[in-house]
């Protein structure tokens, strides 16, 4: 008996496989599915309105009858649809599924416009759940479409469930099932959902309590205080007078005492040059929503201004160039900024009486020291009032800067801070920390528009000045970051606020962290984020490096990956990362050619000072080494301490990181460490810091984001799709010297021979060369660059150039071949 032929079989089962797989007839199959969506779109349209009349009809004779007629637009067919899904189906919810045919047909033309399944999954989910939804709320409708809103499906199932557990019990059951549809869908909608509540709650709380307010303050009216008593004329105290302006509440202050007749009126004039016209004030009630106090004669107008910075819309960014490096996770989301904590029901504006208390001990003060004021600026912060006056002629900057301790002492103040002179202004400065101080939420300055509308690579805000304003600093200008204070003052505060504006600001394509946290509690809630935005060597398992080994070897790697990165931008002719990337995103940058798009690599170090004791210069070397030279390929280095001193902030570190961020410390010899001047140990904790960029010093209250909020934040992230590894630094290995002189020939690697093949081929003694081409880790690359040097087919490492090749052709390889399979 003869045997079937298994491979006419098999090519008439490809034939049968490939007639499906015809692009002609995909297209064909597509066009069809198209129009009969379109077709049954418009015959449920049409039921809605014609549905008594197609209903009637006898469908068993929808064929053969030829009298039976309809008024569908579909005609009998359309009408047999339309009855199918409107009336023994879902309802009007059976709307969408037309919707759902026409994916399938986009998708035979190869036009996905959305990802399929997913969007086929939730809206069979979302027709099933408003057919309950409308069935149980509505019934039959009075017969609408023949079983009302919800098709026959809803009105059976609701039926069902309210039988079964009532009315109440099935309300209750869709609420929820509706709550879970809307978070399954947006997931983002749970956290605007907790919002809500809370303000639902507030807002029931308010009508319980007689003493709850709004908490929205945007501007502060106060009452007018009262007169203190008439005093001999050589005891009157300097009039004093509040304005408003751009930089917050000036208190114009004149001695009648030091001026007389034509200085009194030389100066009210030139008050009034400062002063802003009506005009100008009623515009900024109009824009700003000041209240301004009513004037009580011999005393002072007082208006205060608490400065709201105009809210931002969330910057996009819509690359128009051909190639774009967000592919890779192109349904990313950032984070929504509901995932944070507003803290504005505990702001506490200052109060008019309080500044008018420190006003009147500072001129207590200076006057018993025979120091007279012409004028004083009050300056409201969130944390701390600045206090700038303009001392009389004549009076010497350091006499009044001698008098901090007595100042101190008559605010009872926690710390007075003096700055003679401001630079840039003829005054000097007193700042005063607030009884009540304002907590800076983090949501607060990331919601700002300067932050959201800023245009810089690295963008990191920190949080507020003494002005109210957002304080927003770019981390690739600066370029390295030195953070030091105290313990327990805000530096972590501090670390999570420069990690959260970069994650609101980046997708994970364009940056990456190396975090190092020897305390191994700091950082690790960021593990969470390895698939996204973290860094780590390709033998390691965590990628928050805690071993101080480790950091060694992960600091000499960056410095391998830095010295390939300017290679790669020596190849592109460019000077630095963003020329870089932008040349590459135009596809001017052939990848053949070891071309890639270049991340941001931000390394953060928590606790600087323990690496030091423990491995001393060879943790200095390399962050000293990047430090000088990895500004230009993209690598940024965030130092922290909480040990200030000269043996771990040494000459070589200050020297490379010119940005600084001091915390409070307990002497002035640490602030001199940190910053070159005192300052931070007067500084008042809880998050207020120095900020030294360049020459500028300025007083900043950090913003302050707490833990359960890092953890929501991480979640969001981690729970997307990330990529298959954390980003791959170059391996490194430090190798004894031992190991470097001696090679065994006689244990060769099995590659050996066709890597010494590709290097006498190409003339080209690299590492690299040979990792690539045989698609190997760097520490076997390594080795086998080793046993080619001890063979004397290379010759010696030259650094970071490549080694010179000593066999000029391949038969002269062969002898070298032969000799060592002798041995």
């Amino acid at each position: 008996m003869a045997k079937p032929d298994k491979k006419a079989n098999e090519s008439d089962e490809q034939k049968k496989g490939s007639f499906f797989k015809d692009e002609r007839v995909k297209f064909t199959f597509g066009v069809f599915v198209v129009f009969f969506a379109i077709f049954l779109a418009l015959s449920q349209i049409s039921y809605i309105f014609t549905w008594r009349t197609d209903q009637s009809a006898e469908w068993i004779s929808i064929f053969s009858g030829t009298s039976i007629r309809v008024e569908n637009w579909g005609g009998k067919v359309g009408a047999l649809f339309a009855s199918g899904l409107m009336n023994h189906s879902f309802g009007i919810s059976s709307l969408v599924i037309p919707f759902l045919v026409v994916l399938l047909g986009l998708k035979q033309l190869n036009i996905k416009p959305f990802q399929i399944r997913r969007t086929f999954f939730k809206s069979i989910l979302g027709i099933v759940l408003v057919s309950l939804v409308l069935g149980f709320l509505f019934g039959d409708f009075g017969g609408f479409l023949g079983s009302g809103l919800g098709g026959l499906h809803g009105l059976f199932i609701s039926q069902w469930m309210s039988a079964f557990v009532g009315k109440l019990g099935t309300a209750l059951l869709l609420f929820i099932f509706s709550v879970a549809f809307i978070i399954y869908i947006r997931p983002n909608s749970v956290y605007s959902m907790q919002r809500i509540a809370k303000q639902i709650a507030c807002a029931i709380g308010s009508l319980f309590s007689p003493k709850a307010k709004s908490d929205d303050i945007e501007k502060i009216e106060f009452d007018s205080f009262e007169k203190e008593p008439d005093e001999p004329v050589q005891e009157v105290e300097p009039s004093i007078e509040f304005v408003n302006n751009d930089k917050g509440t000036i208190m114009n202050i004149v001695d009648p005492l030091m001026l007389n007749g034509e200085e009194e009126k030389e100066f009210d004039s030139e008050a009034e040059m400062e002063l802003p016209s009506e005009a100008e004030n009623e515009a900024e009630v109009a824009d700003k929503g000041i209240i301004k106090n009513h004037v009580i004669p011999d005393e002072v107008e007082l208006t205060v201004e608490f400065n709201r910075e105009q809210e931002g819309v969330a910057a996009k960014t819509n690359l128009d160039e051909e190639y774009d490096p967000t592919l890779d996770l192109s349904m990313y989301q950032r984070p929504p900024l509901e995932l944070l904590e507003d803290y504005k029901n505990r702001q506490a504006p200052v109060s008019d009486e309080e500044l008018q208390s420190n006003k009147k001990r500072i001129v207590e003060t200076l006057a018993n020291y025979k120091i007279e004021i012409a004028r004083i600026v009050a300056t409201v912060g969130p944390t701390v009032t600045l206090y700038e006056i303009v001392p009389a002629p004549g009076v010497r900057i350091s006499k009044i800067k001698s008098l901090e301790d007595d100042i101190a002492l008559s605010l009872s103040a926690l710390g007075i801070r003096i700055i003679a002179p401001i630079p840039g202004k003829g005054t000097i400065g007193i700042e005063v920390p607030n009884q009540n101080p304002e907590v800076v939420s983090m949501y607060s300055i990331l919601r700002s528009a300067k932050f959201q509308e800023s245009r810089f690579d690295l963008a990191i805000a920190l949080g507020k000045t003494i002005s109210n304003e957002t304080f927003v600093i770019d981390l690739a200008k600066m370029p390295h970051l030195l953070v030091a204070g105290a313990t327990g003052q805000g530096k972590s505060v501090g670390l999570n606020a420069i990690i959260a504006s970069l994650l609101y600001k980046k997708h994970p394509s364009q940056l990456k962290f190396v975090l190092v946290d020897p305390k191994k509690v700091e950082l690790t809630l960021y593990a969470k984020l390895e698939k996204h935005f973290l860094a780590k060597l390709p033998d390691t398992e965590e990628a928050i490096i805690t071993d101080t080994q480790k950091v060694i070897n992960t600091l000499n790697s960056l410095c391998i990956e830095m010295d390939s990165r300017y290679d790669l931008l020596k190849a592109a002719h460019v000077r630095n990362l963003k020329e870089y990337n932008e040349k590459f995103i135009a596809r001017r940058l052939n990848p053949n050619k070891g071309h890639k798009f270049l991340p941001y690599i931000i390394v953060i170090i928590d606790e600087f000072a323990d690496l030091i004791m423990t491995a001393g210069r060879e943790i200095e070397t390399p962050i000293a080494r990047l430090a000088q030279l990895a500004r230009a390929i993209g690598i940024h280095l965030i130092i922290a301490t909480q040990r200030p001193t000269t043996n771990i902030i040494t000459g070589v570190i200050k020297a490379n990181f010119p940005a600084r961020i001091a915390f409070r410390v307990s002497s002035m010899i640490d602030s001199r460490t940190i910053l070159d001047t005192p300052g931070a140990n007067q500084l008042i904790g809880r998050g207020d810091m120095l900020v030294a960029t360049g020459n500028d010093l300025v007083r900043v209250q950090c913003a302050f984001v707490d833990t359960p909020e890092i953890e929501r934040l991480t979640d969001f992230v981690g729970n997307q799709q990330g990529y298959s590894t954390a980003f791959m630094l170059p391996e490194y290995t430090g190798d004894t010297a031992d190991e470097q002189q001696y090679v065994d020939l006689q244990k060769r690697d099995d590659m050996f021979e066709d890597a010494a093949l590709l290097v006498v081929q190409y003339q080209q003694g690299s590492t690299s060369l040979i990792q690539r081409k045989f698609s190997i880790g760097y520490n076997r690359a390594g080795r086998i660059m080793d046993q080619l040097e001890a063979a004397g087919i290379v010759g010696p490492s030259e650094g970071s150039k490549a080694r010179q090749v000593l066999i000029t052709d391949e038969d002269s390889l062969q002898k070298v071949f032969d000799s060592l399979n002798q041995m």
